[in-house]
């Protein structure tokens, strides 16, 4: 039972609280969140660190009349609780329950959808436009953090904002991180506005003095007025929000809701000129453990509130961790080997290759578009960079990939982790694309890898090639097998079993599943032959054929979307060659696919072992009883 939190029901019942009772149901808020997080794992110290802004937020606006847009979606926990999602919070996540991210099909709380970063002043502008088209009025506020303010969409909607005319009120919500520490110029900058007070108390102060003289005081004030541009310049080394054409107020303690609202009441009263709210908050505040470690607690599985450790030990390593152990021993035999990340070292498995090749090692910030140049860039000069990234981060840079790398033909490597399903983090996040998106691109090598010591030896192959590359690996524990890996060759798959009865042509993550169906099936006295592609693109063309000529039916499994996937490119492999195959694919239906457990999804897509093992035994047995 929580005595505050238990009376809020709707944003409105804040206003009805005292700030000693804002200060106490910000304690509350925190509490339930890490009680739920703990539990189902979650988006932790962003969210713990914006509770007393979403409440200056919520007291100020009249949400959902008013738009409060969250960029990426998280630090919206403290937003969805008190808008009507209090009891539903515990579900978090879950398979059937609400998302970890901002959906507007959830509540009209919810705006706009996120879940990537760096589009919420886009979408503000384009609503505070759209409102002003309709003669309408309210406030549209967008909420973005320091580090998605470095990114490249974000820095464009900004320069777009003054021109267009409209109020739009956007809070920096500024922590010093985003999922790691912040780097660049951007970060830099900011870090001298925290520091630049001094010269908001002279404004101030001068305002005040100038205005208090009777007939005068007005024209003197116009006067300093380039005494003062002169002075902000000195102080604070160049306002960037003000050049930019933002009204700048701030910077403000972010855990102090009376300052807050008196700073956002005074923004709202700005009608036809963009402001920006600067806002200074702690990155875990309230729960020491995530304070100390934001980084680690940014996003977590279910742990123990009282010592911060994971519930859920992990049997093995990761796919992260072997591809970051094996690039930094290939690293100390190549010294052209560099590693570059858009702000995830530790979540791509880079961070041991940071602190072993501190001048090889570059964090770009979040700008995945930067980061597939700035690789093509180094390539060109004979280097051969890695650029490991979340498969649908990628996506945001295609076309770099497509005009950079490929038409140039240039050796970079993108280690494209979290491929295929990654469970709780839901549509925004699924890996479901990338087989479709690269594999129609000149010049590129794609490859996938059925285990850990694969994916060490396709790395390693990878700069052999020399043109570009990518090798597509789930998030999860890498598996390892008994039986013999056999050596890489260029475009070829290997056999891993042989059937009489039927066979299934898998990649990647969806062998370990395959094995299962196989043994299933085998149970059934159904014989598989199991192949393991390991090239995506090119495809073992003579194995192909040689499968052909066997006259079975043959199944495709891949972690990727039906339409454009890997299933795809065979049967236009066979197409164009003209033989005639009986072939299914078996593929994720849709991209839309929604949150929870990675095994619950596999068995909503009825892509199971179960599922998939019966399929496939009742399609064998008509076949079987038609040839008859």
């Amino acid at each position: 039972m929580y005595k505050f939190l238990d009376k809020i029901n709707d944003p409105k019942d804040l206003k009805e609280l005292k700030y000693d009772e804002l200060d106490n149901l910000s304690e509350e808020l925190r509490d339930y969140i890490i009680e739920v997080v703990s539990r189902n794992g979650g988006h932790l110290a962003s969210n713990l660190g914006v509770v007393e802004l979403t409440l200056a937020l919520h007291r100020v606006f009249e949400s959902p009349k008013d738009k409060i847009i969250w960029d990426v979606g998280h630090q919206s926990y403290a937003h969805k609780i008190i808008t009507n999602r209090k009891e539903s919070f515990k579900t978090l996540r879950s398979f059937g329950g609400i998302s970890g991210f901002p959906k507007a099909s959830e509540s009209p709380h919810d705006v706009f959808d996120t879940g990537h970063s760096s589009t919420s002043i886009s979408a503000a502008l384009g609503i505070a436009k759209a409102r002003d088209l309709k003669g309408e009025d309210y406030s549209v506020v967008a909420v973005i953090g320091d580090g998605s303010l470095g990114g490249g969409l974000a820095l464009e909607a900004l320069n777009n904002a003054a021109s267009l005319n409209t109020n739009i009120i956007l809070i920096l919500n500024d922590n010093e991180m985003s999922i790691s520490k912040n780097v660049g110029g951007l970060s830099s900058y900011l870090g001298r506005l925290r520091t630049g007070k001094m010269y908001f108390k002279f404004k101030r102060e001068m305002e005040f003095i100038f205005n208090k003289i009777p007939i005068v005081g007005k024209k003197l004030y116009k006067i300093a007025y380039k005494f003062r541009d002169w002075f902000k310049y000195l102080v604070v080394k160049g306002i960037m929000f003000e050049e930019l054409g933002f009204k700048y107020l701030g910077p403000i303690d972010g855990h102090n809701i009376q300052s807050m609202e008196k700073i956002l009441t005074n923004a709202r009263t700005y009608k036809k000129h963009p402001v920006l709210v600067h806002v200074i908050t702690k990155k875990g505040n309230g729960y020491n453990i995530a304070e100390n470690k934001p980084e680690k607690y940014h996003g977590v599985g279910p742990f123990a509130i009282e010592t911060g450790e994971a519930l859920i030990k992990s049997n093995g390593k990761s796919y992260s961790s072997v591809f970051g152990e094996k690039l930094v021993e290939l690293a100390k035999e190549d010294d052209k080997i560099v590693a570059i990340t858009a702000a995830m070292p530790e979540g791509t498995g880079l961070n041991k290759f940071a602190d072993t090749f501190k001048s090889r090692f570059f964090d770009v910030g979040i700008a995945e578009q930067h980061a597939v140049t700035f690789s093509a860039g180094m390539a060109k000069e004979g280097f051969k960079p890695v650029f490991a990234v979340y498969s649908t981060f990628l996506q945001r840079a295609y076309d770099q990939v497509l005009h950079d790398v490929c038409l140039q033909n240039l050796p970079v490597v993108f280690a494209v982790d979290r491929a295929g399903l990654v469970g709780q983090d839901g549509e925004t996040h699924q890996g479901v694309f990338d087989i479709s998106y690269l594999r129609s691109l000149p010049n590129i090598t794609l490859m996938s890898p059925k285990s850990g010591l694969e994916l060490k030896n396709m790395l390693e192959f990878s700069f052999t090639i020399g043109g570009p590359v990518a090798i597509r690996y789930p998030r999860g524990i890498a598996p390892i097998y008994d039986f013999l890996e056999k050596p890489i060759e260029y475009g070829k798959g290997e056999v891993l079993f042989h059937g009489n009865d039927g066979i299934i042509i898998s990649e990647g993550t969806m062998i370990e599943r395959s094995i299962k169906i196989c043994e299933a099936l085998k149970e059934k006295s159904i014989s598989i032959t199991l192949v393991n592609i390991r090239f995506i693109k090119p495809l073992d063309g003579a194995l192909l054929e040689e499968l052909a000529a066997k006259g079975l039916p043959i199944y495709t499994f891949e972690d990727n979307v039906y339409e454009g996937g890997f299933g795809s490119s065979i049967l236009e492999y066979y197409s164009n060659k003209q033989i005639d195959v009986d072939i299914k694919i078996i593929a994720h239906s849709n991209g839309i696919i929604i949150h929870g457990e990675t095994d619950e999804l596999m068995k909503m897509e009825k892509l199971d072992t179960n599922s998939l093992s019966e399929a496939i035994f009742l399609d064998i047995k008509v076949k079987k009883n038609g040839a008859k």
